[in-house]
């Protein structure tokens, strides 16, 4: 039996942002990505006491990042050091992104798909479901060495959210 959710109360951003945990593999590592972004609320807003949780499903690794409201770094930002993920059951190699933020009554539920797997990519059952815009939405976009990846909660350029 599943109990309804509840909003996230006041020690939110207590319990569970300030806990970070942001590199799934060394930043040393040949493989290491920079993966950065912005959580931003429907108004094009940044979202300073979200969080965002990544997934590498296939190498059973996660990480955690609260956004930032301070501290020398923008508001609603967020970064992860990650390794491409390998491909599996005809899926391109992407990552499961969680997002938790205040007033949401569940978290959100999203992919990040890799901007050099062109093949792959247009051949995962998932991104073949949507439009060229929405698939568009779910691949990061090269920055600085790195990866940007935006998470946009409502609005014009909405991210695409899953049902878990």
């Amino acid at each position: 039996m599943k109990t309804p959710s509840q909003t996230v109360g006041p020690y939110y951003a207590i319990g569970l942002t300030r806990c970070t945990q942001n590199e799934l593999v060394p930043a040393d590592d040949p493989a290491a990505i920079s993966v950065r972004g912005t959580l931003l609320d429907g108004d094009g807003a940044p979202i300073p006491d979200g969080l965002i949780e990544i997934w590498q499903p296939v190498e059973r690794l996660w990480g955690r990042c609260g956004t930032h409201a301070s501290g020398g770094r923008p508001a609603g930002t967020f970064s992860f050091v990650v390794s491409k993920p390998k491909a599996s059951a005809g899926q391109a190699p992407h990552l499961d992104v969680h997002v938790f933020a205040r007033g949401l009554l569940e978290h959100l539920w999203t992919r990040l798909y890799f901007p050099d797997e062109l093949d792959a990519n247009a051949a995962d059952p998932l991104l073949a479901g949507l439009d060229e815009a929405d698939r568009t939405r779910l691949v990061a976009t090269p920055e600085d060495g790195g990866l940007r990846f935006d998470l946009h909660l409502q609005g014009a350029r909405e991210t695409v959210f899953f049902r878990a």
